[in-house]
């Protein structure tokens, strides 16, 4: 558990002991941060994964695409594989407006991040363009840099980064799409640390994440981090 997750304070506990939460899943009565025993066990972790795109891997520190060719990001953290249950609580997070089933995601995320890994000097979400932020009233990976944010003690570079047109949504795109949608649509706009990390919800084909990386890396960024809850192991319907 690490220890620097403000919510696994004394606080926290008194909460769980004097209003026995229910499971943001099934309703079944919460053990720890509003997920039962079941659905927590249900959670799949990414223990074994490239290290710079995160891909499950049954072997090896790096995937074939990665040792052949070494992508904008330094590195990736994405503690749990895409797929049920956490898909559903992505799904709520982004799609429904359930900000609850962020904090559940942020809070899981975290307590399978080491006390002693390196912490960048800033986050910085993926951003939405002006008319979907309007449209969905909330940009879902601002929402989790946000709390990894505060829990860290990592300062947050909300708007450093931001999307200077408007993009089809991902989903349904091959991977050669997705690159032709994003190219030239992200921009950084204020100055950032040399050492950063972009924070993402899920990451499927990883296309977002690069392309983010590739623009925080035109911007003098040095060592820059991939951070996203979930990774799917193939490309899937939903993500970036």
């Amino acid at each position: 558990m690490n220890g620097r997750l403000k919510v696994d304070g004394w606080l926290r506990r008194v909460e769980f002991a004097l209003l026995p939460a229910a499971c943001v899943l099934c309703g079944a009565a919460a053990v720890d941060r509003d997920l039962c025993a079941g659905c927590a066990a249900d959670l799949v972790p990414n223990r074994r994964c490239c290290a710079r795109c995160a891909i499950p891997l049954e072997s090896g520190a790096l995937c074939g695409p990665c040792a052949k060719r070494a992508p904008p990001q330094t590195s990736a953290w994405v503690p749990f594989v895409y797929g049920a249950p956490i898909d559903t609580l992505l799904t709520r997070l982004k799609f429904g407006g359930d900000l609850a089933a962020g904090r559940v995601l942020a809070e899981v995320a975290l307590a399978r991040r080491a006390n002693d890994a390196p912490l960048p000097d800033a986050l910085v979400p993926v951003p939405l363009h002006a008319s979907r932020l309007r449209e969905r009233g909330y940009n879902q990976s601002l929402e989790l840099a946000r709390a990894w944010s505060r829990a860290l003690r990592v300062p947050l570079a909300a708007d450093a980064l931001v999307r200077t047109r408007a993009t089809p949504p991902q989903t349904g795109l091959s991977a050669l799409e997705r690159r032709r949608n994003l190219r030239g649509a992200l921009a950084v706009v204020a100055p950032l640390p040399r050492r950063v990390a972009i924070v993402d919800d899920v990451m499927t084909t990883g296309t977002t994440l690069r392309e983010s990386a590739r623009a925080l890396r035109r911007a003098g960024c040095v060592h820059v981090e991939v951070w996203a809850v979930a990774r799917a192991p193939r490309v899937g319907k939903t993500g970036a």
